[in-house]
């Protein structure tokens, strides 16, 4: 595949010189207002604690609407009267009042002011708003918890810091795609839960990328691995109807807002940060050595009453019976290492400011092999504001390239944990593959069957604002999104036993991903402050499109390795897929906003959406919501009588929202040709009728703070009920059609409670230590389903419960005769079928949540989190599907196998094939298990050298860091990892840098 990282070196140049094209257009100096006279004047520095100048700093006369701001060195000059007090105000620090008294020169130094919710900024999408402020939910991670992860994803960085977000990684392997869920599974179909994503105004489609490598056919690549996580900063999530009904049917399933970094002050400076270390694969199972092996499979003969022969069992009649390898050791217990370099470049002056940034990114693999994960990024934003602040532009781009070769044909997790002990040598004496006379197939194949995936991705948005004066502005957004990712798969020579050798075996599979999309807003603000009683009003417009396109083809039949790949030298092409859709959308939205004395707030918002998802007659649809808060500890006598509560505050919301995450032209009836010339047979059938699901949620929230705000206490109770569910209805074959897309009668309802606690525990000169925790108990279950017994989905769901449920057979013991397991019938019929399945285990999430410690001690800082989640999952056993005794590895807990009446166990008696009665068991309550775990999921430890230190070395700042992942997980699970099964776990990965400020 062709290389595009040079691509990355002239859109940079290309940034970086229209940058200072427009900085050299643009007027540097504003023009001073004249202040009366009489009055002294005041000057000074402000610094923060570290001794750094802060620009943008706000200074107002006590009492007037006069005031300054600090300038890119932190200084500040004001004339003000000999007797005035100065305000002194920035977001995240607390405000300081200083009295004049006469004093021709004030510095100052403002602390960070944690606990501040009325100060720090939360991204609610077409709008901002403050944690005291804010009507609806909104869960907010800031860069400082997300830049320094040595991870890849944006996802990643979420995992056990929200309530009610859900976060699964399948695979350890960086670049799979994770799945997210907020407040719970809301559809029938799988995958129609994505939230919609935005990434500084742009809507981008967040759905895996399609591969069909082992570790990435089920849940595909990640479009977000492409960002660069340093440049981030911060994720909200917009969770109820009055945070995301304004998006209307894209807020369905919840918003990711993920915000990029500027230069907002003008300060100049470049920062750099380097990090390397290693990760390997966190945890290993407790297999069988040779000789417990041995005698199982031994044991498993003789139970059977067969006899091993070169065939059946070439592990006891062929291989060395002293030959020991941990196959986990050589297929997984690689050090893989990771390089990872970040700069930026940021300046500018109190009008015009600007960012530069980029981060290289370099890993190996704990896989045998040389294969290899790289990522470059580049980043820019440009912020102006006219010197009369009516006209403001904001620009953004982000575009990654993201190599990833850690795919490939050969599933080495799997084979990690069934090769036997005593298997054959990877290697012959003449360095060839050891095929072991044709008994078995050697592992490492996997190295000649290559995976290349190159992912190039362009996030551009530009934002125009003018102030029309009288608390009017105008606004317009234009963003566009360009992703393009390639695949190239290939079965080489050495892939293949040679017995088998044939150069028409030689193949390669490709396939081209192309996502394109462009959106424009227009929009109208409206502030006003009427005494006590404040307007703040929004409405706009939406035009989006998204053209996206997959092509699919496989080569056979090449003449040598080298060719590979090249599909003009293939014997045969074919063409497997060649698909092209438009997506357009449309929308007017609006939000009025109403609060009175910062005591009262009334939230509305609504939006009238069209999608070309569905028929002419079913395209519209409108959807709005209604949020409320009562600051009630602004009240007298709250006051008076709760003197230790220092926050108080109800909140409300109910709204709805919908869904139109279904395929594309899914009303359409479609045909396709037939093999024969000229022939066409149709393929779906012609439903114009099926129209939008309904998400209806309501909400409930209590927030407290207590001694100032050091504890900070949230508790939310809600609940979604999504209806008129949109999936395909299967039909009878002799329709000649599996299905039609239709709208079901069913109801899914999500409720639950999540509660949030922040705390200062201690705050002084030499020592910090704040805790954040969080907490969720989600409920999930099918309320509603019409006739559901005269459907197809009798056989998955249960009217009443949860949909992550499995119908299981009840488990029924070892039969102390046979030794074999049993399950029971419960019709009494004679014979096992679905009416036996009467079982139902819920598989999922019963609570979960996440703890984590921010501890500073003079100059050290250490940060850790800990993540739990309680569930239910399918048990190893079923994962392997292998019978005990059957050929190959398995856990140490089958030495404890039934072996006479009277064993207590749950492990039937060995055997060398897979019964009718395990095959039962595998579909039993048997095979479910406690897949809890509490995980170790982040640890930091920093230190910043002190001012006088680093002015000697002529920089701002200098950090030294250490930092690790998934030290350890806790849990009863037998297999590799509670979350991610029979596949590779969570890396556990250690690495340290440094980041200097110049």
């Amino acid at each position: 595949m062709k290389n595009n990282y040079s691509r990355l070196k002239w859109v940079a140049l290309i940034i970086l010189g229209g940058m200072l094209m427009f900085l050299s257009m643009v007027a540097t100096a504003a023009i001073p207002t004249p202040l009366p006279l009489l009055q002294q004047e005041v000057s000074g520095i402000v610094e923060d604690q570290n001794g750094l100048p802060i620009p943008g700093v706000t200074i107002t006369i006590k009492n007037t609407n006069r005031g300054t701001v600090t300038n890119l060195d932190g200084q500040y000059s004001i004339t003000a009267p000999s007797n005035g007090v100065l305000v002194f105000s920035f977001i995240g620090y607390s405000t300081i009042e200083i009295e004049i008294d006469g004093q021709k020169e004030i510095d100052i130094k403002l602390e960070e002011d944690i606990a501040a919710l009325g100060e720090v900024q939360i991204n609610a999408g077409y709008y901002n708003t403050t944690e005291r402020e804010r009507t609806g939910s909104i869960s907010r991670v800031s860069s400082e918890d997300i830049e320094m992860q040595p991870i890849v994803s944006p996802l990643e960085a979420l995992q056990g810091r929200m309530a009610g977000v859900e976060i699964e990684q399948p695979s350890g392997i960086r670049g799979v795609a994770s799945s997210i869920r907020i407040r719970g599974r809301n559809s029938l179909r799988l995958g129609g839960d994505q939230p919609l994503f935005i990434v500084d105004g742009v809507p981008i489609n967040a759905n895996s990328i399609s591969s069909i490598g082992l570790f990435t056919q089920n849940s595909g690549m990640d479009p977000l691995s492409t960002l660069n996580l340093s440049n981030i900063e911060s994720i909200e999530v917009l969770k109820d109807a009055d945070a995301t009904a304004i998006y209307g049917s894209r807020g369905a399933n919840g918003v990711v807002l993920i915000s990029t970094k500027r230069n907002k002050g003008g300060r100049s400076q470049v920062e750099a940060k380097i990090y390397s270390g290693f990760s390997q694969v966190s945890n290993r199972m407790d297999l069988m050595n040779t000789a417990e092996y041995l005698e199982v499979r031994r044991t498993a003969f003789e139970n059977d009453g067969v006899t091993p022969t070169e065939s059946n069992a070439p592990d006891l009649v062929l291989w060395d019976q002293n030959r020991e390898t941990d196959w986990q050791e050589e297929l997984l217990g690689g050090t893989s290492p990771i390089t990872d370099i970040t700069m930026s470049v940021s300046g500018g002056n109190e009008q015009t400011s600007f960012r530069l940034g980029g981060s290289y990114r370099k890993e190996g693999s704990v896989f045998p092999g040389t294969f290899e994960y790289n990522k470059a990024t580049a980043n820019f934003s440009l912020n102006h504001r006219s010197k009369d602040n009516k006209f403001a532009l904001d620009f953004t781009a982000n575009y990654g390239v993201d190599n990833n070769q850690l795919f490939f044909g050969s599933n080495y997790v799997r084979l990690a944990v069934i090769l036997p002990p005593n298997a054959p040598e990877l290697y012959n004496d003449d360095g060839s593959l050891n095929w072991a006379e044709n008994r078995w197939i050697n592992p490492l194949n996997g190295l000649f069957k290559p995976q290349d995936i190159e992912t190039n991705n362009l996030l551009s948005n530009l934002s125009l604002k003018y102030n029309l004066g009288k608390g009017l502005e105008f606004k317009t957004n234009f963003g566009y999104s360009n992703l393009i990712s390639g695949q190239v798969t290939k079965n080489l020579i050495n892939s293949f036993n040679p017995v088998t050798w044939g150069y028409t075996r030689l193949s390669s599979y490709h396939s081209d991903t192309r996502r394109k999309s462009w959106i424009i807003e227009p929009q109208m603000t409206y502030n006003k402050q009427f005494g006590g009683f404040n307007v703040n009003a929004i409405t706009g417009l939406t035009f989006q499109e998204n053209q996206n396109s997959l092509l699919t083809m496989d080569g056979t039949g090449y003449g040598d390795d080298s060719l590979v790949g090249n599909l003009s030298a293939a014997d045969q092409v074919r063409v497997n897929s060649d698909q092209k859709i438009n997506y357009r959308y449309a929308a007017i939205f609006g939000r009025l906003g109403l609060d009175w004395k910062k005591k009262y707030y009334f939230n509305i918002t609504g939006r009238k959406d069209g999608s070309s998802r569905f028929g002419p007659n079913k395209r519209i649809a409108n959807f709005g919501a209604i949020g409320a808060a009562w600051i009630f500890s602004e009240e007298t006598f709250i006051q008076q009588n709760l003197s230790f509560l220092s926050f108080g505050k109800f909140r409300g919301s109910y709204g709805t929202t919908g869904s139109d995450q279904i395929p594309d032209y899914g009303f359409m009836d479609t045909y396709e040709t037939t093999n024969g010339p000229g022939g066409l047979y149709p393929t779906k059938l012609y439903n114009p009728n099926f129209s939008w699901e309904i998400n209806k949620k309501l909400e409930a929230a209590l927030q407290l703070g207590f001694i100032e705000d050091r504890i900070n206490l949230e508790v939310n109770w809600y609940r979604n009920r999504s209806s008129n569910q949109l999936t395909g209805y299967p039909l009878p074959a002799i329709t000649g059609f599996s299905s039609v897309q239709a709208n079901l009668p069913a109801t899914i309802e999500n409720s639950g409670w999540e509660i949030a606690l922040n705390t200062l525990n201690t705050k002084g000169e030499n020592f910090f230590w704040q805790t954040s925790l969080n907490f969720t108990i989600p409920r999930n279950k099918l309320v509603e389903f019409d006739n559901l017994d005269l459907t197809p989905y009798r056989q998955t769901y249960r009217v009443g419960e949860p949909l992550s449920i499995a119908l299981v057979y009840k488990y029924d013991g070892i039969n102390p005769d046979t030794g074999r397991y049993e399950v029971k019938d419960i019709n009494e019929d004679g014979r096992l079928d679905f009416s036996d399945r009467t079982g139902i285990a819920f598989l999922g999430r019963k609570y979960y949540g996440g703890i984590q410690n921010t501890v500073k001690v003079r100059n050290f800082n250490l940060g850790f989190l800990f993540e739990y989640i309680n569930q239910d999952k399918h048990s190893y056993l079923r994962d392997t599907g292998r019978t005990p005794g059957y050929y190959g590895n398995n856990s140490t807990q089958i030495l404890d196998a039934w072996t006479q009446a009277g064993d207590h166990t749950n492990i039937q008696q060995l055997s060398t094939s897979s019964s009718s009665s395990f095959l039962n068991a595998l579909e039993s309550d048997r095979m479910i298990t406690d897949a809890s775990f509490l995980r170790l999921k982040t640890l930091s430890l920093s230190y910043q050298f002190s001012k006088t230190f680093v002015e000697r070395m002529g920089v701002k700042e200098l950090d030294l860091y250490l930092h690790a992942q998934n030290l350890f997980t806790l849990t009863n699970y037998l297999g590799l990892d509670p979350q991610a099964g029979l596949a590779v776990p969570p890396m556990r990965t250690i690495t340290s840098g440094l980041r200097i400020t110049i």
